[in-house]
Parts: C-alpha cells; sequence; structure tokens
C-alpha cells in the first residue's frame, strides 16, 4: 500500500503549478520551471521548481532546488518549508487543505495564503486561551533549568491541557504545555511553539515531538523584549532565557529552530547583533548564514558558539558568572 505521504506528493504534483502560485505567488513561470527568490516567497531567481516530468523517479514534476542554499525536495518539503511547519503531520493536514480547497481562492490578504491565515488564527486562539506562566508547572520547569530570568513580562503563557497529536497513527491526547508567542517585526502574532510537559513531573513529555510550531514561523521568533539598534538571537527558548538570566536588559530573541534562525528576518534599523549558536553542524551552519544575511544589510554580527550543547546546558553545568563573563565583552558597550 503506497504511503499517504507518497500519494500526497503525487496529488499535489498534478496540480503542480496550482500549488506554485498559492505558496510561492512572487515567482513566475519559465519555461518548465517556476523560478522564485526562496521558500519564503520572496522575489528573485534562486529557487526553481519542476513543472513538467513525471509523477514520480527522476525529473519528477514538483521537484524544487534553492541554488543559494542547497535546500531541495518534492512539494511537501516546500509545503512544510514556506509555512513553519516542524510536524509531519501538520505538513500532511496542510497538503490536504490545499487540494480539497478552490483553485481560485489563492491568497488571503496581506499576501499569506488561505492555509497560513487558518494556522496563524489557530495560533493565535490557543494563545488567548493560556494563561500567565507565573506559579505554573512551566515556570517550575524553566526554574528546574536553573533560568532566573524574569518571566512575569516575558511572551510565554501555560497550557495545563493542550491538545498533542501523534504524528504516526493520529491519536490525540491532552498534555500540559508552554506556549510561546511568536511575533513579526510588527510584534503581530503570528504562531506559537509549545513544549509539552509530562503530567506527572517537570519535565518535557516522553512523545515523539516535545516540542512543535503552529503558525508562520520562518522569519519570525519569541522577542523578549523591543529591539532597536542591538539584539541576541539563540535557537531555543531555553538558550535565550539562560542568556536573559545572565543579561537582564538586553533584547533577544529565540528562533525555535536551526532552520529558522538561518531564516530570521534582520529587523530595520538593527545595527548590531550576536548570535549565539547551539554546539551542533545545524547550529553552526545556521549562524553562519544569518551572520552572512545580516553583515549583507550592513548589520554587524558576531557569533558566539556554546560550550556546552547548547546554553542552557551551559549554564546548567558551567555557572551562570562563567556565562557571563563570555558575553560581557559584547554587551559591554551596549
Amino acid at each position: 500500500m503506497e504511503s499517504p505521504a507518497r500519494t500526497l506528493s503525487s496529488s499535489l504534483a498534478e496540480h503542480v503549478e496550482a500549488v506554485c502560485k498559492h505558496y510561492l505567488s512572487n515567482g513566475r513561470r519559465c519555461g518548465n520551471y517556476w523560478i522564485v527568490g526562496d521558500v519564503n516567497n520572496n522575489a528573485g531567481r534562486s529557487l526553481y521548481v519542476r513543472l513538467k516530468g513525471p509523477l514520480s523517479g527522476k525529473g519528477a514534476r514538483g521537484k524544487w532546488t534553492d541554488g543559494a542554499t542547497d535546500q531541495h525536495g518534492d512539494l511537501l518539503d516546500l509545503i512544510r518549508e514556506r509555512e513553519g511547519l516542524t510536524s509531519f503531520r501538520d505538513t500532511l493536514d496542510e497538503a490536504r487543505r490545499f487540494l480539497v480547497a478552490p483553485r481560485e481562492t489563492t491568497t488571503e490578504s496581506r499576501g499569506r495564503n488561505s492555509g497560513e491565515c487558518d494556522t496563524i488564527a489557530l495560533a493565535r486562539k490557543i494563545w488567548a486561551a493560556s494563561q500567565p506562566i507565573i506559579g505554573t508547572k512551566a515556570e517550575a520547569y524553566l526554574r528546574s533549568r536553573k533560568i532566573t530570568a524574569d518571566l512575569s513580562h516575558a511572551p510565554l503563557r501555560y497550557h495545563p491541557a493542550l491538545i498533542y497529536r501523534e504524528s504516526r497513527d493520529g491519536l490525540s491526547r491532552r498534555l500540559p504545555a508552554l506556549v510561546a508567542a511568536v511575533t513579526d517585526n510588527n510584534d503581530e502574532i503570528t504562531g506559537i511553539h509549545r513544549t509539552f510537559f509530562d503530567p506527572a513531573r517537570n519535565v518535557k513529555a516522553n512523545v515523539e515531538s516535545p516540542r512543535r510550531s503552529l503558525g508562520a514561523i520562518r522569519g519570525n521568533g519569541v522577542r523578549f523584549g523591543p529591539i532597536d539598534e542591538f539584539a541576541i538571537i539563540g535557537e531555543g527558548i531555553e538558550t535565550v532565557l539562560s542568556l536573559k538570566s545572565a543579561f537582564p536588559n538586553s533584547p533577544m530573541v529565540a528562533a525555535v529552530s536551526a532552520a529558522h534562525l538561518a531564516a530570521w528576518e534582520v529587523p530595520a534599523g538593527l545595527r548590531r547583533l550576536i548570535i549565539a549558536a547551539d554546539n551542533d553542524g545545524a547550529g553552526r551552519n545556521a549562524a553562519r548564514k544569518l551572520a552572512e544575511r545580516a553583515e549583507a544589510a550592513g548589520v554587524e554580527a558576531e557569533t558566539i558558539v556554546s560550550q556546552g550543547n547548547d546554553f542552557n546546558d551551559e549554564l546548567r553545568h558551567i555557572a551562570l558568572e562563567c556565562l557571563r563573563l563570555r558575553f560581557v565583552k559584547f554587551t559591554a558597550n551596549v
């Protein structure tokens, strides 16, 4: 029996040009390809999608490559990247929504497609239904990670029973969760990031993917303090809160993943950026890509790589003062 992913990929390939018009509306057809700047739907000619060919195999329609980043894949991969989805199930659901939607309804207001608007609306609904973090399991979890940062005004909330769906079998259950608001450079909520907890203990839930994002994540982030001319950015919320424990007055952003760190949209007016990179290949590569983009935009960018797996690991095993000393020379004049 053919897998659901393969079936959906073939169905999308049958409507490849409609997929491109829907998700990459700033591109255009050029011969047998759809040409656009990147998976973020920016104008340009770096990314090309094959419009002709068989439904599968060598030279299949729907296969795409970004010549600037070496990203590539099929239309399911394209949808996942464009929508900023981290869950395989959410990617399949978004593909199904597209395939049953009327073809003429390809865009929504403000340039967002209908699927993206749906996930943003759901993310905002979950955020509104969540409660302040102080005194909750979410705060207890963060404190157990030696995070001492003030959370009273952080873009973090708690939901005691948020739905978690397994990717493999589709079964769902309710779990407590930390909910973080993802915002764009206009401070509008475009999505959320969820960390699911064990109901009985202050640890992450023993599930396939205890961290999940929802909404328009790519280019945006969880912002801790208003950004003007200076910012510190890292991958995870715990990494950024560890740095916030050392430098409470510095504006910071959690990009929520390495891929989203690399794709963070540098705000206008930013002059200096410190990139706090996780100590692995993905983290260092993402930091390099962001630094190159920032410097191309006229921003002074410096990268600091964690001495542990990430900066929360460093905080827990080395000490807050040592962490502060590593960054102080970069923040002394801020």
